[in-house]
């Protein structure tokens, strides 16, 4: 391989996982300007990067020692005994991750304690790499385990999803290529930071002995989670080693055999809606992506405007978060966008983010980036607590006191996701095409890039900007080139600055009227000459032009496609890129869920420093629904509302929270009359899984496989007898129940409605049935109401007993 430190230095330019120069052949026309040349000093994303650097990391190396993921490599290596030490066999990833986050704060600031680390780290990694390449912790440590020393903390599942055999299930859950996908991003990264091949010599055997075994002629399987395509892209770039690309189109063109989820379904090039696993697909459409720029693959290139429409159209949430199901963390039916279920993985906000800035890169047009704003703003950003050491891993868009940050997860795709994302987060905010800059995102910032003029002579020119983005909207950008450079600069100027909410019809203001753009050059007023979404400055450039421009920054109500049913009626508060929630803790009354808030109630923003670290609020005038009269009239309590940042919400424990409000009182939810059993203390049999208190919150399920309402289920306990209880506040003389199951065999689930149940009474310390002489019915998408003779009792308890082999759940359990 015959290229210097020097030379891959000099190519490697890129964001944070996408954009490096090609060696090969050719790349992306229009390039990001690296992290490594852009310098941050904002109020916004610098701290918030500062952050990461001085918390996250150091955290997340710290979860993956204490979790065993470290000693995974360690016992491979044969540097200690014992059995796999984590959950999954997909834990490698995780720490290959934290290095390349790692590494990219390494090129930025030169941290010997932290270099030392990764090197300890890097000699564990290449201890358990097998002689011909072969690297998967789980796999190493299963066939050479000590039963008598430790049991499998996999619990079985790493047998069940890699098999007995390498890759006999690669291109379903074993995730080995995926691991490695991590593997080549980490290497690159660490390679061009420190100049050490530590890590890039354990990538490169690996690549070799992958594009040994797999390729037309070879073992022809797709990778089950895509990841490996972008990784070997990146290989490619810093080797210049065709083969290695020639293998990342391989995994994508042998697709076409599987299922859905893995968008294995149908050719990549004939792929036209967004199905399956979220995070998969967009890792799928980055590759895609990054292999069309060095190949010039116009299929690949229709395919992804394709996709990409079908997400826009219909797919995607107002804080840019993709992925509305849990039951397969991905996407279901256009539309389909409910908030409390919202699963919006942190993972998939990271890979739209990727995805777009690639689409950007293959046109140039501005809505790629006005859609990688609104994720980055919002959706991203709500995966990480303020402090940095508390994550999100589904950032819904509504709760109900039932979502909090955790300091860490089982699966641990999205901390250590989080990990390598922001500190390269600098290499979004400008681009470069030949001599033409692109000003792509807002933030006090500097970089110099590399122009040439008439002569073709190199012609240094800094491009500076000052701004108090995203809570202001004027920006000044500074052209300083060291001599007289004519080249044209292209500003964005967002959608949402010039009335469009989103692209498309899935989002519209409810008011488009934005105000004017100001727009300058040097303090004289000019026309913006609008090109693909930029504003473009074509001329001769001297030391100390300035360009200012103010964009409007009204609160704008923004209303959803009408068939979003979720949304119906109701509005969400956006200003500049940045969308707000109501949460409890802000309100003269928490019950966020229970308001209406009248179209013509004005707000009003301010920055607040001393809250949340230092963010806009917008105030308003609206009301708690305390009681519904008639379909569209209600009494109202008034109340004086303040609206946070969505990403900001959560950082002050448990609450009621919406990003949707509610305008007219149809679409309204009165606060709930008193009852039996919202007044009871609840109580349940072992290994319920769910918010308990959801089956009382008079929250009616549109069916029995709703998750748009707290539901609790016993999955997976199968063909056994569970219970619920209710302990009342004092003695009640009851006489009805009402049941709603839980039942998700419509989406694959475990759970089905009971074979028998039946309700006891406590009396004098003894469970007795209740007489009823008519039997208890059991339905599915509909109520299960039985009346029993009247007693009187201070508990009761619903009894089920699930059919064999399945499970069961309750949606809802009445009292009267």
């Amino acid at each position: 391989m015959k290229y210097t430190l020097l030379a891959a230095l000099i190519i490697f330019n890129t964001t944070v996982f996408s954009q490096t120069e090609a060696t090969p052949t050719k790349t992306y026309d229009i390039k990001a300007v690296p992290f490594t040349q852009v310098k941050i000093s904002d109020d916004f994303w610098a701290p918030r990067i500062r952050t990461v650097e001085e918390v996250t990391i150091p955290y997340a190396l710290q979860q993956c020692e204490e979790t065993g993921r470290v000693r995974n490599f360690e016992i491979a290596g044969g540097l200690q005994k014992g059995a796999f030490c984590s959950a999954y066999p997909f834990d490698d990833s995780d720490v290959f991750k934290i290095i390349e986050g790692a590494s990219y704060v390494l090129h930025q600031h030169p941290d010997s304690a932290l270099d030392a680390r990764l090197d300890a780290l890097i000699a564990k990694i290449a201890a358990a790499q097998e002689d011909d390449g072969y690297l998967y912790s789980w796999r190493t440590v299963h066939e050479h385990e000590d039963t008598s020393l430790a049991k499998d903390a996999s619990n079985g599942r790493g047998l069940s999803m890699a098999g007995e055999e390498r890759w006999m299930q690669t291109d379903q859950h074993s995730h080995e290529l995926y691991n490695l996908g991590h593997l080549y991003e980490a290497a690159v990264a660490h390679h061009l930071a420190t100049g050490k091949r530590t890590l890039l010599d354990v990538a490169l055997k690996s690549a070799d002995l992958v594009e040994r075994t797999f390729g037309w002629g070879k073992l022809e399987k797709a990778p089950g989670h895509q990841e490996i395509e972008i990784g070997l892209v990146k290989l490619c770039k810093l080797t210049g080693e065709q083969r290695y690309l020639d293998l990342a189109k391989f995994f994508l063109d042998v697709r076409g055999y599987g299922d859905a989820y893995m968008q294995n379904h149908k050719k990549v090039k004939d792929q036209t809606e967004v199905v399956g696993h979220a995070v998969r697909a967009c890792y799928m459409y980055s590759g895609m992506a990054d292999v069309a720029s060095l190949t010039s693959d116009s299929g690949y290139v229709r395919a992804l405007n394709s996709l990409w429409n079908d997400v826009i159209g219909g797919k995607v949430y107002i804080t840019g978060g993709i992925g509305s199901a849990g039951s397969n963390e991905g996407f279901t039916e256009p539309y389909d966008l409910p908030n409390f279920s919202a699963y919006c993985e942190t993972c998939a906000s990271i890979a739209f983010v990727l995805w777009n800035q690639r689409m950007f890169q293959l046109t140039g047009e501005a809505k790629y980036i006005d859609v990688l704003e609104r994720t980055l703003y919002n959706s991203l950003n709500a995966g990480l607590s303020l402090n940095g050491d508390r994550f999100f891993y589904p950032n819904p868009l509504e709760s109900r006191k039932n979502t909090e940050r955790s300091p860490w997860f089982t699966c641990a795709c999205c901390p250590s996701n989080v990990v390598r994302f922001f500190p390269s987060l600098p290499g979004y905010i400008y681009a470069k095409w030949g001599n033409t800059v692109f000003v792509n995102l807002f933030a006090t910032s500097e970089t110099t890039v590399q122009n040439v003029n008439s002569r073709l002579q190199l012609v240094p020119v800094t491009i500076r900007q000052q701004t108090s983005y995203p809570w202001d909207g004027h920006v000044k950008i500074t052209v300083v080139p060291e001599k007289p450079n004519t080249f044209a600069l292209k500003i964005r100027i967002p959608g949402w600055a010039r009335g469009d909410a989103f692209p498309g019809d899935l989002y519209s203001f409810e008011n488009k009227n934005v105000g004017n753009i100001a727009f300058s050059i040097n303090g004289k007023a000019a026309p913006m000459n609008l090109q693909n979404g930029y504003a473009t400055i074509e001329r001769k450039w001297r030391e100390g032009d300035v360009v200012e421009l103010a964009l409007p920054m009204p609160v704008h109500r923004v209303l959803s496609n009408p068939k979003v049913a979720a949304d119906a009626g109701k509005a969400a508060f956006q200003r500049g890129p940045i969308v707000f929630c109501l949460e409890g803790k802000d309100q003269p009354d928490d019950r966020v869920l229970n308001l209406l808030v009248a179209p013509e109630n004005e707000a009003i923003a301010r920055f607040e420093p001393d809250l949340l670290s230092g963010v806009e609020t917008i105030a308003f005038a609206g009301a708690l629904v305390t009681k519904k009269t008639a379909p569209e009239q209600a009494k109202l309590k008034p109340l004086f509302l303040k609206a946070i940042p969505y990403f900001a919400w959560a950082n002050r424990g448990k609450d009621n929270m919406t990003v949707w409000v509610p305008q007219e009182v149809g679409s309204a939810r009165p606060v709930n009359p008193p009852s039996i059993a919202g007044a009871s203390k609840i109580s349940f049999s072992e290994g319920m899984k769910g918010d308990a208190a959801g089956i009382a919150d008079q929250w009616l399920p549109a069916k029995s496989s709703d998750k748009e309402n707290p539901f609790v289920h016993w999955w997976p306990h199968l063909g056994t007898t569970e219970w619920l209880q209710y302990d009342f506040e004092k003695p009640e003389t009851v006489s009805t129940v009402r049941v709603y199951w839980f039942d998700d065999e419509d989406s694959g689930g475990g759970c089905r409605i009971p074979k028998s149940w039946r309700v006891l009474y406590l009396d004098d310390g003894a469970w007795v049935p209740v007489f009823h002489d008519e039997g208890f019915p059991t339905t599915k998408d509909g109520w299960d109401e039985t009346r029993f003779e009247p007693v009187t009792t201070t508990a009761l308890r619903l009894e089920i007993k699930c059919s064999e082999g399945v499970s069961a759940g309750v949606q809802e359990w009445e009292v009267r």
